[in-house]
Parts: C-alpha cells; sequence; structure tokens
C-alpha cells in the first residue's frame, strides 16, 4: 500500500501525520517503526493520525517511534492543528486520549504556524526528592532540577529514571536548570530543558508536555511565593527552540487554563510504500 505523509516539527520534535478522516489506513507497530526509522523511513519521533471524530473537529492518534500508541504529545498537537490548517480544516476542537483540546492558529503561512495548545489541567504535582517532582500533563514526566545542564549526561541518567521501578510503566524525564545560572539559557528565559523521552527511548530536542511539567515543577519549588495565586508564565529553551508556557495558579496546587505556544513546522510531503 502507497501512503501520503506528511512530515511536520515543533521545536525539532518531528512528526509523521497521515489523514485518516477515511479511515482506511491500518499500521502494524512494525510498519510505524519502519516509518519513523531514521535511515529505513521517513524518520521522526513519533507517527501521528488525524481522524474524524463525532463530537469534535477531528481526532489525534498518536504512537511513539517505537510502534505503540502514546498518550498526549504537546509538540505533535501543535503541529497536528497547523497540519489541519493547512489542509484547510478551520476549528481545532479536538480529542486526544488525554481527553478534549483546543488550539489556535495565532500566525498562519504555508510552511510555519505559531499554535497555542490547551493541555489539561493538572490536580497534583508530586514531589519525589528535594529537587524532583512527579506529576501527569497528558502524559507522565518526572521532572529533575540540575545545574550545568547543558553538560548532562541526559541519555544515561534519563535511562536510569525512565525505567526507575518506582515509576509504573515508565516515565519521561525531564532535567532542568532554572535562571540562577545562565550558562546556555538566554536572557527573558526563565528555563532550560532537556528530555528523555519514553518511546522514543532517547533525548529528543523538545516535549511540549514536557516543557509543560517542568513549568509547573518551577512554579512549585521556586515561585508560590512570588505568585500565590492567578497566571504564571514561563519562557522555556529546549534544544530546538524556545516555547511559552502559560496557566492558572489557585494556590492549592490546582493548576489550570494552561496553555502551550509555539512553533509548528511543515517539513515535506512524499508518498511511501508500505
Amino acid at each position: 500500500m502507497i501512503i501520503k505523509a506528511h512530515k511536520y516539527q515543533g521545536a525539532g520534535n518531528d512528526f509523521i501525520i497521515l489523514d485518516n478522516q477515511n479511515n482506511n489506513i491500518e499500521l502494524s507497530a512494525e510498519q510505524i517503526r519502519h516509518l519513523c526509522h531514521r535511515r529505513f523511513g521517513i524518520g521522526a519521533d513519533g507517527l501521528m493520525l488525524l481522524e474524524k471524530s463525532e463530537k469534535y473537529d477531528f481526532s489525534m492518534k498518536f504512537y511513539n517511534s517505537d510502534g505503540i500508541e502514546g498518550p498526549m504529545c504537546g509538540n505533535g498537537g501543535r503541529c497536528l492543528v497547523a497540519f489541519a490548517y493547512h489542509s484547510g480544516i478551520k476549528n481545532y476542537h479536538f480529542e486526544a486520549s488525554d481527553g478534549e483540546h483546543r488550539g489556535t492558529v495565532l500566525v498562519g503561512t504555508p510552511s510555519k504556524c505559531i499554535v497555542e495548545l490547551e493541555m489539561i489541567d493538572v490536580h497534583e504535582v508530586k514531589e519525589y526528592s528535594p529537587k524532583s517532582f512527579f506529576l501527569n500533563t497528558g502524559a507522565p514526566h518526572l521532572v529533575i532540577f540540575v545545574e550545568k545542564l547543558k553538560d548532562y549526561d541526559v541519555l544515561e541518567q534519563g535511562k536510569f529514571w525512565r525505567h526507575h521501578p518506582n515509576f509504573h510503566g515508565g516515565t519521561n524525564v525531564n532535567f532542568v536548570q532554572g535562571n540562577w545560572g545562565r550558562s546556555a539559557i538566554p536572557e527573558g528565559v526563565d528555563l532550560f530543558v532537556r528530555t528523555f523521552e519514553r518511546g522514543v527511548e532517547d533525548e529528543t530536542y523538545a516535549c511540549g508536555t514536557g516543557v509543560t511539567a517542568s513549568a509547573i515543577a518551577f512554579h512549585k519549588l521556586f515561585q508560590r511565593n512570588l505568585y500565590p495565586s492567578g497566571t504564571v508564565s514561563t519562557r522555556v529553551q529546549t534544544i530546538g527552540d524556545i516555547l511559552d508556557v502559560k496557566f492558572d495558579y489557585n494556590g492549592e496546587d490546582e493548576y489550570s487554563n494552561i496553555k502551550l505556544k509555539g512553533p509548528a513546522t511543515y517539513v515535506f510531503t512524499c508518498e511511501i510504500e508500505i
């Protein structure tokens, strides 16, 4: 079977997108792994299907590059909204594995969009250690605050925590350096985040749910006295680009109205036999 595939990237987190509104594409885990392989396939951190929804404008089905259906992907969600925009879809209220989301195309060109995506509310941020937190922003994340992140061994430490028995089913791992040390952090940026991503089993250039989790953990550890309630905005540097996170905090570990903003860029379209 020959399929038409579209490649997008959000802050260097890249995805294969397939239009499955006619429900005529069924892929095995092996086929997804092949398509995502960077030498034998198209190459991507994940694959998404845009499908019809009875209740919303469309639905998002997401697979990690290991071929296993994954939870919500923030950068993927923004890229899917950009693909929908480029496909002529006018509204972006969609369903994903973690519930409903709304996307807004703030800037739209044929090659690049700036998309703001509403994320799910976060009701619990668990302190794992004095400088690490576990929370779910659509996908599970362990957020660890470190020094000198530019030189940190993300690969080895990421593997260790991703498979740690304390996290049933595994976890994504975010290593975070705040603006107390300016190494690798530009002026005007609050955090530098590097991510070891479950399902990719490697460091990725960015992770949307991870950036969101890092911003919330940063607020819990360092900003609650400065922002005891109200709206908080955080600017985050990843390897691939800068992303913005905004949320409302009610003073009691409730984070709502969470929005992730950043680029979603069209790379190419191709036909490939699977």
